[in-house]
């Protein structure tokens, strides 16, 4: 008996032990973070921080001991973090499936004389993680502010999908959208094409690959709220300056893109030097940097390592359109439909934003540009909480634009 309790015990100091260690690394990677002066809620965002430090260093504990990946935990977390869906009295929703894409529809309640507008909506999570379920609040309260009838879609998530299925599924979805919104009660000449982070890309893609077609309507618009439109240069001065700010982590944001493209990690390094950037689009890169609002303070610009045609062979999807939709012909961009493009502050993401939104007015289209000065990388995924001030006034701000359309 006293074996068996000493046994515990041993046990116990161990766990202990591997709990404080734990702890102690923890803090350690997370105090790596950047939380700059003007940012909006510092506390917020570093326990958010630490939260995820600490499930990214479990969850590569789990994948050595072949109990689950990164990713799967990441999926866990959020699911298990996610608010408890509600049903509001003013908006009804159903569940279908668009040409088997698994897709959530939210219409108004209140009666409409005429056909409403329509916004298929492609959620974040970097390819590998986000769902349906966890952007539910958000699509409520557009659809039950904007008046719109909101199609929330649930695509094929990486690794065990890699791109383009995540696009094709949008597309798919959206196709059968237009080709059927009148019966969801919707102008099919007033669809808008909307994501938010890597749902940004997805938009951005989907609209591309629908120029030319003369069977379905075209767009009414795209909004596209902080967009990633490349994945070439990871080195841009937004990436300079918030490459340590939360919510995304440059580090994360490069693991995810190998998740998505199926890329060895152990090409990081060669990615973030840029050996897999090809000599044109460099060219293209250098000369759209140019321009004056690239020339912040304190950036430098970089030197791209030389170009290894190795290196881009094995990661050549990651500057391919369909994983990087800011490298389009000029004659595809001009025909896109106007744009609203939100962007923050403190986020790596604001300069493919801002990229994007000189290829489009360069081309000759209309772009709405709001910029949150205290904003970052997922700000509207806290517009539900009163003390993330920015948070509301950025959705509002994008529901106002598609009120106005």
């Amino acid at each position: 008996m006293l074996g068996v309790v000493a046994l515990l015990g041993v046990i116990t100091l161990f766990l202990v032990f591997c709990l404080l260690i734990f702890s102690v690394v923890t803090w350690y990677e997370s105090s790596k973070a950047e939380i700059p002066p003007g940012i909006a809620n510092p506390s917020l965002l570093r326990n958010f921080h630490i939260l995820s430090t600490g499930a990214f260093i479990l969850g590569g504990i789990l994948d050595k001991l072949g109990v689950l990946n990164i990713v799967q935990l990441f999926r866990f977390l959020q699911n298990v973090s996610k608010p408890k869906l509600k049903d509001d009295p003013m908006v009804f929703k159903k569940d279908l499936q668009f040409h088997g894409v698994p897709v959530r529809i939210y219409q108004p309640r209140d009666p409409s004389v005429r056909g409403r507008k329509g916004v298929m909506f492609f959620h974040g999570g970097g390819f590998t993680y986000g769902s349906i379920d966890s952007y539910d609040l958000f699509c409520t309260y557009l659809t039950k502010n904007s008046g719109a009838v909101v199609i929330s879609v649930g695509y094929r998530l990486a690794p065990e999908h890699r791109c383009p299925a995540a696009l094709e599924d949008c597309l798919l979805a959206t196709v059968h959208f237009l080709k059927t919104a009148q019966e969801h009660g919707v102008d099919p000449s007033s669809v808008i094409i909307c994501g938010d982070s890597a749902g940004g890309n997805l938009a951005a893609g989907v609209c591309q690959a629908l120029v030319g077609r003369s069977d379905i309507p075209k767009p009414l618009a795209q909004v596209l709220i902080y967009p990633l439109v490349q994945r070439a240069d990871f080195n841009l001065p937004s990436y300079q300056q918030n490459k340590m700010v939360p919510l995304l982590l440059r580090d994360f944001s490069l693991y995810n893109l190998m998740m998505y493209i199926g890329g060895d990690l152990s090409l990081s390094k060669d990615i973030l030097k840029g050996s897999h950037v090809p000599p044109e689009i460099r060219q293209k890169i250098s000369k759209w940097l140019s321009s004056e609002e690239f020339k912040v303070k304190g950036y430098k610009p970089y030197i791209m390592a030389p170009f290894n045609k190795d290196v881009y062979e094995k990661v050549k999807k990651a500057v391919d359109l369909t994983c990087s939709p800011l490298f389009s012909d000029d004659n595809v961009i001009r025909q896109l439909p106007k744009a609203y493009i939100l962007t923050c502050e403190f986020d790596i993401l604001r300069d493919d934003g801002l990229l994007y939104k000189k290829r489009l007015e360069d081309n000759g289209v209309t772009v709405t540009w709001h910029h949150v000065k205290d904003g970052f990388h997922g700000v509207v995924g806290f517009f539900h909480q009163p003390e993330v001030v920015c948070a509301r006034l950025a959705v509002d701000n994008v529901i106002n634009y598609i009120k106005n359309l």
